[in-house]
């Protein structure tokens, strides 16, 4: 190890730092640095109190846009200190013939900017550390003129593998600009559908099919983009993609038949969130969410069904509440064959009618009221039914039909009526008489 020209060389820095702390220029920028900084710290907080669309926001369930344009509000210090310094850098050069303290400070206030970008706006934590631990050093050797040097100690190093190079510069292109594009549709997509859904004129189907296709075509520019960054020929990739395509087609063929699917139930209007669907096999759910691939049924206890979308084209199902949410019940129960009927016809239909989920009331129409009325004659009794008409689903937490039967119950005991039980009449035939 070569002591003296180590030792001259700090020898060196230290002469190079005694000049410029005896240079007056540097005590004149730093105080033109830190008046710049106080100066721009005291405008953005300015508008950040007089505009409200940069003020910060302190809920929490505040629209994607509102908290996006209070996180712009962060951003407004770095841009005007980055406006100023770079006037003060030609002014400083006119005035002090030196400017290279301006130009540090410059250089800081842009590494600020990109770390307050990546602080507010990517959630990813993978995409973060990439931005802050390659972007950040990567921006840094641009702003101080070192980053072509790096890029052709990068390129040297690279691995050959048949016919294909791989160089370290290209492995950290593709992971920085992977990770922007990344972040970049991530954003676009939620952004673009949150403005979609927003749009009170458009229907639901309407934004959930302009939402899922904004979402698509994102997806597939930003893997386009990444295809180019990596260097990928993109013209004999088409030709590659017809013949992959056919086989994928074939492969894929039930993935694309639940997406397309996906569309034509959105645009039919068959089926939306919150109808209560019953499938072919006889499983129910109330739909939770629409999707390009599948349809999300949530039953009474709580369960998820995915119902791939294929078999709403496919298979008959019951739809019970699209067009009209009121449904018609009835239960069923029989009384003994000495019962005055008119007057429990009466008593039951009173009865049901004072259960708070159940459609009743003079200005409902006659049709819809509770109706008791007798379905048959059994062998121990008359078998009778009452109908009525509720909202929604007679199941989970809307369950009415047990509540009827044991109101129904009480009030035919409450008025003396029973309720018949199976009876036989045994004769014994040809009996003899002993002795």
């Amino acid at each position: 190890m070569d002591y003296k020209k180590i030792s001259q060389t700090l020898v060196d820095l230290h002469t190079q730092w005694t000049d410029l702390l005896q240079d007056s220029s540097t005590y004149y920028q730093l105080l033109l640095v830190l008046a710049i900084f106080l100066f721009s710290y005291l405008i953005s907080r300015r508008i950040r109190k007089h505009v409200p669309l940069f003020s910060p926001y302190a809920d929490a369930s505040a629209a994607t846009l509102r908290k996006f344009s209070s996180k712009l509000g962060g951003l407004i210090f770095p841009l005007i200190t980055i406006i100023i310094m770079s006037m003060a850098i030609e002014l400083s050069n006119q005035l002090l013939g030196k400017s290279w303290l301006i130009r540090t400070a410059l250089v800081a206030s842009l590494l600020l900017f990109y770390n307050t970008l990546i602080r507010d706006y990517i959630k990813n934590d993978f995409v973060a550390f990439s931005f802050r631990w390659v972007g950040l050093p990567l921006l840094f050797l641009h702003w101080v003129d070192l980053l072509d040097p790096t890029i052709a100690i990068l390129e040297a190093m690279q691995v050959t593998v048949g016919n294909i190079n791989v160089s370290a510069y290209g492995v950290a292109r593709v992971i920085v600009f992977g990770s922007l594009l990344f972040w970049l549709g991530r954003i676009s997509s939620t952004t673009g559908q949150e403005i979609i859904r927003r749009q009170e004129k458009l229907d639901f189907r309407t934004k959930e099919v302009s939402a899922k296709l904004l979402e698509v075509a994102i997806f597939i520019l930003f893997i386009l983009l990444l295809l180019q960054v990596m260097g990928i020929n993109l013209t004999a990739l088409a030709v590659f993609g017809g013949a992959l395509g056919v086989g994928l087609g074939l492969g894929l063929q039930a993935i694309a038949s639940n997406f397309i699917s996906g569309i034509i139930i959105l645009l039919d209007r068959s089926i939306s969130v919150d109808d209560y669907i019953e499938l072919e096999d006889g499983r129910t759910g109330v739909v939770r969410e629409l999707t390009l691939r599948s349809t999300t049924l949530e039953t009474f206890d709580g369960k998820d069904i995915m119902v791939p979308n294929e078999r709403f084209m496919t298979e008959s199902f019951t739809n019970w509440t699209h067009k009209n949410k009121k449904q018609r019940y009835r239960v069923d129960f029989s009384v003994a064959y000495d019962t005055d009927i008119r007057k429990l016809v009466e008593i039951i239909k009173a009865t049901v009618a004072s259960h708070e989920q159940v459609i009743s009331g003079d200005d409902v129409p006659i049709e819809e009221r509770p109706d008791c009325e007798i379905s048959g004659f059994g062998d121990s009794g008359v078998n009778m039914f009452v109908e009525f008409w509720m909202y929604g689903i007679d199941d989970g937490k809307n369950r009415v039909g047990g509540d009827l039967m044991l109101m129904i119950f009480e009030a035919m005991r409450e008025h003396g009526f029973q309720i018949p039980f199976p009876q036989r009449e045994v004769r014994i035939l040809n009996e003899k008489n002993p002795g």
